[in-house]
């Protein structure tokens, strides 16, 4: 499939349509070939564009594929919500699929992790999972409920989101698990990301900010101008800031560092934006319209 269609282009923001409306693009990634590949959550698929010629090849995979990132052996892999599974993608097209233990967990979030396996979240589990390159898999307690999204943090720890649990989780490789709960009640936390500063920022989708958390556990939260943004997915980008997607309102956020905000229209204010990565020198997101934007980082 090959649907490079411009939409929107205010001269830092551009957008490309990947999709018809109904499959929506979720989260996005860049490959170990160079490219962007992006899950295409309604239609059991995950999608990559070319980095040359911005060609869409889509790969039919399980259902439901929700969170994405590149592994350590040259594949991508994802969590499969519906279907209750973990997929791994080469980028030549060879799928495979893995099962946790708990059936019927929802997987969500997933990382590669500090030992060589990836690891990922059982949001309606309560869970949180490491599989191996070879499909090996076991599980451990979250220290909250709901797990989201996760990292690796500078720590060599492992990173979530307790979005049900309204806290950040820390999980160790073998399994021990802390929870450190977030001033504002009601917060809901989504995306979580290692930032520049050896700190973890995340998203507070329920309270209209970001957080973020010391490896020692001192957290610090920031209102964003617009108190319904939700707030949804982070990154930290290529400028040394983090960069956000406000599902609530049709924009992408920067931050920096020391607590700075700006944003950037996109091109409705319902386009749903959900993932976001940087790739290419730029900070690419994924609309659930149908749609990729990507936006261009200034000095």
């Amino acid at each position: 499939m090959n649907e490079i269609n411009e939409s929107h282009d205010t001269g830092s923001v551009r957008e490309f349509t990947v999709s018809d409306a109904d499959a929506g693009p979720y989260a996005l990634a860049e490959g170990p070939d160079g490219a962007l590949w992006f899950t295409l959550v309604h239609r059991g698929a995950v999608a990559r564009r070319g980095p040359d010629d911005g060609l869409v090849t889509v790969h039919a995979v399980g259902d439901g594929p929700t969170v994405i990132t590149a592994g350590p052996d040259g594949a991508l892999w994802f969590t499969e919500y519906r279907a209750h599974r973990i997929g791994r993608l080469t980028p030549e097209g060879d799928y495979a699929s893995f099962a946790p233990r708990t059936p019927g967990g929802g997987p969500f979030g997933i990382t590669a992790g500090p030992d060589g396996a990836m690891w990922f979240t059982l949001s309606s589990a309560d869970r949180v999972g490491r599989v191996t390159v070879d499909g090996e898999v076991t599980e451990y307690p979250a220290p909250g409920a709901f797990p989201s999204a996760l990292t690796t943090g500078s720590d060599g720890a492992l990173w979530c989101t307790l979005n049900q649990g309204n806290a950040v989780g820390r999980l160790t490789t073998d399994g021990h698990g802390t929870a450190y709960p977030l001033p504002t009640e009601g917060a809901g936390p989504v995306g979580i990301a290692a930032g520049p500063d050896g700190a973890l920022w995340f998203t507070e989708i329920g309270a209209g900010r970001i957080g973020r958390i010391t490896v020692d556990g001192a957290v610090t939260e920031y209102p964003l101008p617009d108190p319904a943004a939700r707030p949804h997915a982070v990154t930290a980008g290529p400028d040394g800031a983090l960069w956000f997607t406000e599902w609530g309102g049709g924009r992408v956020g920067r931050i920096t560092v020391d607590g700075d905000i700006t944003s950037y229209a996109l091109s409705r204010t319902d386009c749903e934006p959900h993932g976001i990565t940087a790739h290419d020198g730029a900070l690419w997101c994924a609309l659930e319209t149908g749609s990729l934007a990507r936006i261009e980082v200034r000095p």
